[in-house]
Parts: structure tokens; C-alpha cells; sequence
């Protein structure tokens, strides 16, 4: 069994902190490197930059300890990780300039008997046909002067520190000898299986996992606009069709987001255009949703030109402050494209400064002079408005419920006309 007293992990963002404070915790002494000085400074006066639970205390006891150190540049190790952003660009093939970059910045430093491993979600070969050869120009050949592997992450935010301990973890070697240490690493904190395999493998299941998901998300929002043109209430549908032994229909909403469901179905389309056309379906229908419901908001509306809209969450997923790729923000974009005044309220990220995007600091800012409230992200608090109380604070007095998080009847008793998407109860 191989052992790692030092470990530098290049990407201090949703995976790479937490993975760095985690490891930190277990005695192991990590640098945690970050290309963007802003986030070195926040992450060196003790701050972390992102919302999850746990987190904060987390990473204050490993600076604490000393285990953990960050910096804007890398430097020598036992391992290494590249947990760095895969987005796409306009033409959804990969952006794969920040996983290059990272591979460029270990190569003076790569020693014999080193591991790599490459965390982010990459296209099939990534591994073997980009960071590879990269990191052969330090002279050294993987799998034969040092380890090289795949392992994705799998967990969900608001429970990372809990997933990236719990869950199962794949590792994919270049060759055995690599997939094996990549086991001996991750084994000093992960209590779930250890799953060997190649490395491209490895890049497949990840892709696997994301994109069935988004297809099974598909088919619940192209039930969803089905049910609208049918008058059929979707929920109710979908929670009688459940009851069906072998069928789990999940819920549709107002689009898919996320750095992962939204972004890994691409990757395979990119790879394979000819083959993966389930996967571009499944993709198109989910990023046709928002325009979808704005469709909805308007026809609720009675026409958005003009209107002023109290327009509640711009994150990707409830409870979260992660605004990557957010359909909620996409949806936002396309109201105020029909002529309306979104004023955003995200309670987790009030100053995310996203383009075109007019931010309020608090709920009762985007309430006291608004036409109609939508609710675009069913985060705890605001499921948790009574509307009686809302209804003091705003001349609104139409709803749409966009997530299927608030009750129609209470609504309705508080005074408000409520609608929603494929809602008739």
C-alpha cells in the first residue's frame, strides 16, 4: 500500500475545497492551489467563498492544524488532483483549457513514483489522449515512471462533505498500478467502496450517471408540457402513475442546471454525435424549458410589458448558493427579454452580479411593488411564506409557482389568483 504524506490539489472551488479540507482532516499535508488570487485571498484571511454546510468549520480547523495551505501556484508533492471547472463552449463541445492548464503547471514539478489523478468531468479519453501527453513533457511516461487516474466526483450540493465521504468512489488507471493508488489515496478518508477500472471507463460512468438522469428529467418536462395542453395537473399524474410498481417519473420543473446534468450529457454528444441521439433530445427538451415557461409567467401575466416581477431564486437547485448554469437564471433572462422588470431575490447569494440580472438585497425589496411573484427555486424559506403575510407586503396579487413547492388553496384564501406549471389543484 502506497503511502502520501503531500498532496497538492489545483482548483479550490466546489470540489477541490472541500476534497482539500477533508484530506487535511485526515492528516495528510495538502496545498490547495487556485489560479484566482481573489479566491487565495479570501481562502488565506479564513474565509471560504462558497456556501455548504460544514464547510467553514471544516476548512478552519485544517489551516488551523497546518495540514492545510493554499496558493495561487503549484509545488512539489507525493500526488496531485486537478479538480478544476469543465464548461463548454458555444457550440457545447468541451472547454477543456482549465484541465490542460493544470496538467501544464504539475509538469515541472512531476517527480518519479508521483500520482495524478484528474477529477473533472471530462469527454471519454481526456486522460489517456490529453493529460497524458502533456504531462510527458517532463520527461516521464505514465504508467511507467508515474501513476496516473480518473476519478470523478459524485456528490450533491449541500451534502458534499458528507457524499465525498459516504459515497462509493470509482478510480480508473492508466494501468492497475495506478488505479491501485488512487485506492490508497482516497482510502485515508472515503468509507464507501473503492471501484477499480481503466481510466476512460471511469470518464464514461460519470457521464453515464449525469446523462441518464437528464434523460429521465426530460420526460417529466415533456409530460409536463403534454399535461398543459391536455389540462391535466402534472403532479397529480405523475404521483398516481408512481404508483405503478416499475415506474419512477421524476418531477419536471422549469429546467435543468447544475455544472453536471446540464453540462456531461454534451461531452457524449461531442464524442459521438452519430450514436448519442437520445442524449441531444433529452438535452434540447431541458434547455427549451425556461422558454417554456415563460410562456406560462406571461399568459399569467396577462402580457409581461411593463410588469414588475417579484422573482424568487436564481440558484440551480434548492438550498444552494450555486448559480452555475441555472435554468432559474435563464428563465429570469427570458421575462425580462417579454418586456418585464425582474427584480431576483437569492437569499444564499444576494451579490452574484450575474449579467442582466437585476439582484434585490431582501424578500420585501422585490415584493413592495410588484405585479406577480414567481417562484422559481423551492429553497426551505420560501416554501415556508404564508401568504397571508405576503399579501401585506405587495400589491402582487398573482402567483405562479414554478417548482410545485406552495399550496394552492392557501393561496387562493389569502387573496392571490395562483397558477403554475401543468397546476390545476
Amino acid at each position: 500500500m502506497m503511502k502520501f504524506n503531500t498532496l497538492c490539489i489545483i482548483g479550490m472551488g466546489y470540489i477541490g475545497l472541500p476534497t482539500a479540507s477533508i484530506f487535511a482532516s485526515h492528516g495528510i499535508t495538502v496545498l490547495g492551489m487556485d489560479v484566482n488570487s481573489e479566491i487565495i485571498h479570501h481562502l488565506q484571511a479564513g474565509e471560504v467563498h462558497i456556501f455548504e454546510p460544514g464547510l467553514q468549520s471544516l476548512f478552519q480547523q485544517a489551516i488551523e492544524s497546518g495540514k492545510l495551505q493554499v496558493s495561487t501556484t503549484v509545488a512539489p508533492a507525493d500526488a496531485f488532483i486537478i479538480a478544476v471547472p469543465t464548461p463548454f463552449f458555444d457550440d457545447k463541445s468541451a472547454d477543456l483549457r482549465y484541465v490542460e492548464a493544470a496538467a501544464e503547471s504539475i509538469v515541472p514539478h512531476l517527480q518519479p513514483g508521483n500520482l495524478v489523478i484528474l477529477e473533472s468531468t471530462s469527454p471519454p479519453l481526456t486522460t489517456v489522449d490529453i493529460v497524458a501527453p502533456i504531462l510527458a513533457k517532463s520527461g516521464l511516461t505514465a504508467g511507467k515512471d508515474f501513476l496516473l487516474a480518473y476519478s470523478p466526483e459524485r456528490v450533491l450540493p449541500g451534502r458534499i462533505l458528507e457524499e465525498l465521504v459516504g459515497n462509493a468512489r470509482v478510480i480508473g488507471g492508466v494501468d492497475r498500478a495506478s488505479a491501485e493508488a488512487g485506492r490508497d489515496l482516497y482510502q485515508n478518508f472515503v468509507q464507501g467502496d473503492i471501484i477499480l477500472t481503466d481510466a476512460t471507463t471511469a470518464e464514461m460512468v460519470k457521464l453515464m450517471e449525469n446523462t441518464s438522469r437528464d434523460i429521465n428529467i426530460a420526460i417529466a418536462n415533456e409530460f409536463s408540457r403534454l399535461a398543459q395542453k391536455f389540462g391535466v395537473d402534472i403532479w397529480e399524474a405523475i404521483e398516481i402513475a408512481n404508483r405503478h410498481p416499475r415506474v419512477e417519473i421524476l418531477r419536471p420543473g422549469i429546467g435543468v442546471g447544475g455544472h453536471c446534468i446540464s453540462v456531461d450529457p454534451w461531452f457524449l454528444v461531442e464524442a459521438a454525435p452519430e450514436t448519442a441521439r437520445l442524449v441531444r433530445t433529452a438535452r434540447e427538451i431541458n434547455d427549451a424549458q425556461p422558454a417554456f415557461v415563460v410562456d406560462l409567467v406571461e399568459q399569467a401575466a396577462g402580457g409581461l410589458q411593463g410588469k414588475t416581477l417579484a422573482y424568487l431564486g436564481l440558484a440551480f437547485k434548492p438550498n444552494v448558493d450555486d448559480l452555475r448554469e441555472s435554468p432559474a437564471a435563464e428563465l429570469a433572462h427570458g421575462l425580462e427579454t417579454r418586456g418585464a422588470t425582474v427584480l431576483a431575490y437569492e437569499p444564499f447569494k444576494p451579490a452574484a452580479n450575474l449579467p442582466g440580472i437585476h439582484q434585490v438585497n431582501t424578500l420585501s425589496e422585490a415584493l413592495q411593488n410588484a405585479d406577480l411573484i414567481v417562484l422559481a427555486v423551492a429553497h426551505d424559506q420560501f416554501k415556508k411564506l404564508d401568504p397571508a403575510e405576503v399579501a401585506k407586503m405587495t400589491p402582487a396579487r398573482i402567483v405562479f409557482d414554478g417548482v410545485n413547492a406552495w399550496d394552492k388553496a392557501q393561496w387562493e384564501t389569502a387573496g392571490f389568483q395562483f397558477t403554475g406549471l401543468a397546476r390545476k389543484y
